[in-house]
């Protein structure tokens, strides 16, 4: 049985989602936003300017400074190492399904670990956060803002682990939520992690 699930997902696919059906179904503790009140509390900084710099690759890429000078790099470098060590500590007590932070990557080597990526089409995902999260939005505004947060994701998945968000090759599924839906997603999910 997989002890580590990892989930990477586009913006209003259903990732968290299924994150939270996987870990509840598996008895598995779940972590998404969670790991940035831990990162944050780790790199002595507030959960709010954590939250300006979740899931975003550095604005100024700070070539001149290195990545393991952690007290002089840029907080969103320090921001990233934080996170990083705590995604690592929770993978070796496994047991757990984590939603994002590049956790794919940071874990790769762990023994017992499924690495999944989820997405869907660009409409079904704009009809999905218009039902659920966004429903004061226009279609224009979500799929504006769909644009940014997935843009967002690619850069800080390159910049931070050199590899692509959201190709095959880095995960061990890809599945569509709009051709399967959320909940044979978790269904097919939690069938791989038993064996």
């Amino acid at each position: 049985m997989k002890k580590i699930i990892t989930i990477s997902r586009e913006f209003g696919a259903g990732g968290g989602e299924i994150g939270q059906k996987i870990a509840e179904q598996l008895c598995f503790r779940y972590f998404d936003k969670e790991l940035i009140l831990k990162s944050a509390k780790e790199a002595n900084v507030s959960p709010e300017k954590f939250l300006k710099f979740d899931e975003k690759a550095p604005k100024l890429f700070g070539f001149t400074q290195s990545l393991f000078d952690l007290y002089n790099a840029p907080l969103d470098e320090r921001l990233f190492e934080a996170q990083r060590t705590i995604i690592r500590e929770i993978g070796e007590h496994a047991n757990c399904v984590i939603v994002g932070r590049n956790a794919n990557s940071i874990l790769k080597e762990f023994d017992n670990s499924l690495h999944v990526f989820i997405h869907a089409d660009p409409y079904w995902r704009l009809q999905r956060l218009k039902k659920e999260k966004m429903p004061e939005a226009t279609e224009q505004e979500i799929s504006e803002h769909i644009r940014s947060v997935d843009k967002a994701r690619r850069k800080y998945c390159t910049y931070y682990t050199d590899t692509e968000f959201g190709v095959a090759q880095y995960y061990d599924v890809c599945l569509c939520t709009s051709t399967l839906g959320v909940d044979t997603c978790a269904d097919i999910i939690i069938q791989l992690a038993k064996q």
